[in-house]
Formats: structure tokens, sequence, C-alpha cells
């Protein structure tokens, strides 16, 4: 899949932290109706990650909800239980990020952004990508290369609305 304007995002399930522990999420329920803001990257704790990828969005996101986003979703290749802690830790979950673990890799090989990088640790990983979702069709998108974290971030994709 090449993340263009105009597709449908594939059917998924997440694990997500709820108050009562993780519990499935289905993306196409989640999205319905509404418009979001989706981004994935490589893993929680990771450097870019944590120090460029995620404040991006936690700067924007005022500014994403006063365009009307619902929403904004970070979809990584982790558990849930490392998704709380690290959105409590850099204070994405405050800012109202939510965390959308794609435990197994499934719904990101199914976009093709799936990478590995067995040199600095990441095997299955997902590159960096941010998409504006309108009722799960995207709207616009933003992808970056691999080990980069460039276009992807909040500051660009805000730009595209």
């Amino acid at each position: 899949m090449a993340l263009s304007k105009g597709d449908r995002l594939p059917e998924a399930t997440f694990v997500e932290m709820g108050k009562d522990g993780p519990k499935e999420v289905n993306l196409s329920e989640r999205l319905k109706g509404r418009k979001v803001v989706v981004f994935g990257l490589p893993g929680a704790y990771t450097g870019p990650c944590s120090t460029i990828h995620i404040p991006s969005f936690i700067k924007t996101a005022a500014d994403f909800r006063a365009k009307g986003v619902d929403e904004i979703i970070c979809v990584s290749v982790n558990d849930p239980f490392v998704l709380k802690a690290w959105g409590e830790s850099t204070g994405a979950t405050a800012a109202g990020i939510s965390f959308l673990g794609d435990a197994d890799g499934s719904f990101t090989k199914a976009l093709g952004m799936d990478f590995t990088a067995p040199q600095i640790g990441l095997i299955g990983r997902s590159n960096r990508y941010a998409l504006v979702l309108d009722d799960g069709v995207i709207t616009a998108s933003k992808v970056d290369k691999p080990g980069v974290c460039d276009i992807s971030t909040g500051e660009h994709l805000l730009a595209e609305l």
C-alpha cells in the first residue's frame, strides 16, 4: 500500500491499554465518521521517536484539534504496557494522544511500512509516517525514508490541512 490520498486503511485490530488493562481496538470502528490523525514510528523509547516525532505531535495537538481532528493516534510495533508507560513519560498521554500497539506488526506489514535494522536491534518495526484520515480514508500523508524523521512530523502534516 502506498499510503496515498484517497486510499482506505486496511482492517486491523490493535491493543490499547484501558482503565481495566489491555483491550482490543478495531481500527475501522475507531475511525468511523471521524477525522483522525494516525502516525507510525519505529518504537517506544527510541531516539528520534522520543525526541522529535512524539514531541512534534504534542506541540501541534491543539492546532490539529482546532482544524477539526477528533483524535491523534500513535501506532507502534510495541505492546500496550510499554506504550502506556511511554505515553505517560513523554507527556503525550496528557496532551490527548492515544497509543495503539500493533504488537505482531501485521498492520504495519499490510501498509508496506515495515523495516528491519538488526544492527540497532529493530526487527519488524514501522517506518515513520503520518496520515490525516476522514472516515478511514487518507486525505493527507507524509512518509519518511527509513531511518529519517523529517516530513512525518506533526508540523509537516499540519501544513497539509
